[in-house]
């Protein structure tokens, strides 16, 4: 998910102006833990895969340092609320698959913080793409 991770942080910083950023599971403990508490909240992309214990845990630690936690998870898996404030559903698919309805979800997240702080959503503001600029 780490990829999607990154993804996500993207899209809120593109559209929202919201400063994020995407880190694998492995690396909460590695500097980014320093930075939690109430006034930053954490979203975990823990769909139903063989490895999501680690990043369970790792949303543990995020609730221990009083941070908010929003899972976006599969459907039907009952193991995330203990975990988590809230939870973004996606629907289950392949693992191989996993990263898309992830991504999406990550998406339309950015896309609603974005209106809800009064984004120009259509037209952020210093995004030039290679179709506008060479």
């Amino acid at each position: 998910m780490y990829p999607a991770a990154l993804e996500g942080a993207l899209k809120l910083k593109e559209i929202s102006y919201v400063h994020a950023e995407g880190y694998h599971a492995a690396e909460l403990k590695h500097g980014p833990i320093a930075l939690l508490d109430e006034s930053v909240p954490v979203i975990a992309a823990v769909p139903d895969l063989p490895d999501k214990t680690k990043t369970l845990s790792n949303m543990q630690e995020c609730r221990a340092r009083r941070s908010p936690v929003i899972a976006i998870a599969t459907e039907g898996d009952p193991g995330v609320e203990a975990h988590c404030n809230d939870v973004i559903r996606v629907p289950a698919c392949r693992e191989f698959l996993s990263p898309v309805p992830v991504v999406i979800a990550e998406q339309l997240f950015a896309y609603h913080v974005a209106r809800v702080r009064g984004c120009p959503i259509d037209q952020p503001r210093n995004l030039a793409k290679s179709v506008t600029v060479e």
